[in-house]
C-alpha cells in the first residue's frame, strides 16, 4: 500500500473531501428529516472520519514537502 497515493493532498482531494463532508451533513440530517431517526453512520462520518483523514493528510503533506526540500 502506497500511503502518498491516499494521504498527499491536493486542491482536487480537498475539494472531494469539502463535499464528501457536506454530503454527509445532508444525508444525517435527510435521514431525520425523512425517518425520524439518528443516523449514526453519517454523523460520525462527519464530525470524526472525516476531519480526522482531512489533519492526517494535511501533516503528512506538509512533513512530505518538507523532507524533499
Amino acid at each position: 500500500m502506497n500511503p502518498e497515493k491516499y494521504l498527499l493532498l491536493s486542491w482536487k482531494k480537498v475539494l472531494i473531501i469539502i463535499i464528501a463532508w457536506f454530503v454527509a451533513v445532508i444525508l444525517h440530517n435527510a435521514i431525520y428529516a425523512i425517518f425520524n431517526f439518528e443516523d449514526v453512520i453519517f454523523f460520525l462520518l462527519a464530525v470524526i472520519v472525516i476531519p480526522l483523514y482531512f489533519i492526517i493528510s494535511v501533516g503528512y503533506t506538509i512533513i512530505n514537502k518538507v523532507r524533499k526540500k
